[in-house]
């Protein structure tokens, strides 16, 4: 039986009433996105149509998901709501903090010691306040909620921005930061702008070697990493339908990469064929007594245009493999354009590693299809030619296909098995070699390639593709490589071709499982004592952030102007600092040391106005707080794009940074922004970014009559005693405008709370 059938089932006995009164008001058919968001409105029925990306509205999420290293930072907030127990469905998934090293078990067994003091905590404030807890080895958040959590239909947030691979199962399921979970937890409404909403159609069949992947590869193409900001983007079609449930996760997974508030599938066949076989069918039932809504109705797929502000179309039958790279996720390469692109750009052809698995491909049919490649190696005496490595999404995934061979055929051909956890996707791969900084090629099946990601090495160029199509490149080792139409010659002499990949949807005999890692919370955790060393260098109690002066916040000094993309692995480097994510101060030491410096196009080296000498960002910030003078950081497109890492928000808030004035943001990093009480603001005119001078003193004026959609201003005073002033946009409704007054919105949940 599911986890929570009884929210479940709460969910669809309101669905019908909700969604024909939503479709009354509306006046028109409703997309599957619109369902879903009108029949968990915090306020239902619903009293008026919303705009989309205009109205703030409050709705009531079904469930909460953290990992690890951001739950750390979420508990520790929630820890100071207050509240006895979470209000929704919560679990933390121990997933981020296991370096990719030697293997699974060894590495699995470093993680336990290393971080025993977080693990512990976790599972401490789990089962204090009733939350789930899968233990270090269980699997990647991901990949867990999928076979365990996700319904067609509901509604969850959780700390990561690949939350969204729920929509492979029909939900609207929205990465957010820690203090969103927060007011969750704490039984309080969940705001977000109504989203706009973008159509895909998929006609045809995927064949051969085209992917589901390859489908999201295309489409971070079209729209970029910033093209889906402030939109859910609903698939639909026959391609859809003729599409497995792990396949649309895949899609769905990666929509990250283009901003995407979510992405979303309509329930179908293929999503009751993985309830059932992972052990819900009670689920599936329920969902076939609604399943009218739990898709859009007729005529929104019949007239997309009409319905959604953007339409896409693709061909499945003509879609091609994709690599997307390097360096950004949203530049899309055709195979058979690979050669081309490649001596063009000059990026290096040989591959030094494969590497398949992540959040993103690592369900049992990504890894059957890649096995039968594998196979290959012997059966056409062939010989890998680069490093080739796998790592599940769960412990029922690894269980099964060991179970089904499929380990024993990557064995013979060397190929070495990761713990079933994130590790080189985030950062966390301890790759022999990487310090040398020399340029290579890898190639993954993951959802980020930004520079250092994967093994913090910015010479790495890391190119993104199907868990098929990088088994074959590491075969052959060869970037250019196309195994639609190239030959290989293997140990004696031959040239033989790849077959193209067959593999399973589904175990035939099932799904298979010891100990899949799950501990559930005690029925009463009021007794519990959750421990934290004032000593510790992992974990730190946190002390509220100041309310506002009340006053416009005048001479800042400008921190830093970032110059190009600025990702939140920027802003907040994962790999080794994540063992600090439970310590706001020590964490701090990492805040933009990634952000080039506009001046001197370095990173991690910025002027400190007051000695007139270039340093850390960090230490340079640290003296501004010391000195009792508050900073400003300038950024440029999509700030703040990538995780949601909300310490990417709470460590300049920490140090003293006041407000982030970019040309646009990204739309977690905004919100965690505003959460954390800081000022996020935008260029009215974006040329106003090149007025910035490195020795610029700031005013910001206007906040003593701070409201929405009024603009603020800038006065940029320069070393030679000019000045500028310029004007500021925001997205403030009135209860943000409150959170930056009371200093952030754990404030507010604190004073409810007493």
């Amino acid at each position: 039986m599911a986890f929570d059938i009884n929210v479940i089932r709460s969910v669809y006995e309101r669905m019908p009433e909700r969604i024909n009164a939503a479709r009354e008001m509306v006046g028109r058919p409703l997309t599957l996105a619109e369902k879903i968001l009108y029949n968990h409105l915090w306020d239902n029925p619903a009293s008026r149509v919303f705009q989309r990306a205009a109205d703030y509205v409050d709705f009531a999420p079904d469930r909460v998901a953290m990992q690890d290293a951001t739950a750390q930072m979420a508990l520790l907030q929630f820890m100071q709501a207050g509240k006895p127990k979470v209000a929704v469905p919560s679990t933390v998934h121990c997933d981020h903090l296991i370096v990719a090293q030697k293997g699974a078990k060894t590495d699995l067994d470093v993680a336990n010691s290393d971080s025993k003091e977080v693990y512990d905590f976790l599972a401490s404030v789990s089962n204090k306040y009733g939350i789930g807890f899968w233990k270090p080895g269980a699997g990647i958040i991901h990949q867990v909620v999928l076979e365990n959590y996700a319904f067609p239909g509901g509604m969850m947030i959780g700390t990561d921005s690949h939350t969204v691979n729920a929509g492979g199962l029909g939900m609207v399921a929205i990465g957010v930061g820690g203090a969103d979970a927060c007011d969750v937890m704490a039984g309080l409404p969940w705001e977000l702008k109504w989203p706009k909403l973008i159509g895909v159609k998929l006609t045809g069949k995927l064949n051969g070697w085209t992917a589901p992947k390859d489908v999201i590869l295309k489409v971070a193409g079209l729209l970029t990493v910033k093209g889906g900001t402030g939109a859910i983007v609903e698939y639909f079609g026959e391609g859809a339908t003729n599409m497995s449930c792990t396949g649309k996760g895949t899609i769905c997974n990666m929509g990250a990469e283009i901003g995407a508030t979510t992405s979303t599938f309509g329930y179908d066949e293929g999503m009751e064929r993985y309830l059932r076989s992972t052990g819900r069918a009670d689920v599936a039932d329920l969902a076939n007594g609604v399943k009218e809504h739990l898709t859009a109705d007729d005529e929104v797929y019949a007239n997309p245009e009409n319905y959604f502000d953007e339409v896409i179309e693709i061909d499945l039958n003509t879609l091609e493999p994709h690599l997307n790279g390097p360096f950004t996720p949203d530049l899309a390469t055709p195979i058979s354009k690979m050669k081309e692109a490649a001596a063009a750009n000059g990026w290096p052809t040989k591959i030094e590693v494969g590497l398949i698995g992540s959040c993103t491909n690592s369900s049992y049919e990504d890894i059957s299809r890649a096995e039968s490649l594998a196979k290959q190696v012997s059966e056409k005496n062939l010989k890998t030619k680069a490093e080739f490595t796998i790592t599940p999404g769960s412990e029922q995934v690894r269980y099964t296909i060991e179970r089904d061979g499929f380990l024993d055929t990557f064995d013979k051909i060397g190929a070495k098995v990761f713990a079933n956890a994130c590790g080189p996707c985030i950062g966390m791969w301890n790759r022999m070699g990487a310090d040398k900084q020399e340029k290579n090629t890898i190639v993954h099946s993951f959802n980020r390639n930004f520079a250092k990601r994967a093994d913090g090495n910015p010479n790495t160029f890391a190119f993104v593709a199907s868990p098929e199509l990088v088994t074959a490149l590491a075969i052959a080792g060869d970037l250019t490589f196309n195994p639609l139409t190239d030959k290989l010659t293997n140990e004696n002499g031959d040239e033989v071709m790849l077959d193209a990949p067959t593999g399973f949807e589904l175990p035939t005999n099932g799904f298979a499982v010891e100990d899949a890692g799950f501990i559930a919370p005690a029925e009463d955790g009021s007794m519990v004592q959750v421990v934290v060393d004032p000593n510790s260098k992992r974990l730190q109690i946190l002390s509220p952030f100041t309310a506002w002066e009340g006053t416009d916040l005048k001479g800042l000094r400008l921190l830093i102007k970032a110059k190009g993309k600025c990702t939140t692995d920027h802003i907040s480097m994962a790999g080794p600092w994540l063992k600090f994510r439970g310590h706001l101060d020590n964490i701090s030491d990492n805040m933009l040391i990634g952000a080039v410096n506009y001046f001197n196009e370095k990173t991690n080296e910025v002027k400190n106005q007051l000695t007139g000498q270039y340093g850390p960002v960090p230490h340079t910030q640290r003296a501004y707080k010391a000195a009792g003078i508050g900073s400003l950081v300038v950024g440029d497109e999509n700030y703040g794009e990538g995780s949601s890492r909300e310490h990417a928000a709470m460590e300049p808030r920490h140090l003293g940074v006041r407000a982030v004035l970019v040309k646009s943001f990204a739309r977690i990093h905004e919100t965690n922004l505003k959460k954390q009480g800081m000022l996020a603001l935008t260029f009215a005119d974006k040329n106003d970014y090149d007025k910035i001078m490195e020795d610029d003193s700031i005013d910001v004026i206007g906040l003593t009559e701070f409201v929405p959609g009024k603009s603020l201003n800038i006065v940029i005073k320069h070393a030679d005693g000019s000045s500028d002033t310029i004007e500021v946009t925001h997205s403030y409704n009135e209860q943000q405008i409150e959170w930056f007054k009371e200093g952030g919105a754990l404030n507010i949940i604190r004073k409810s709370a007493r």
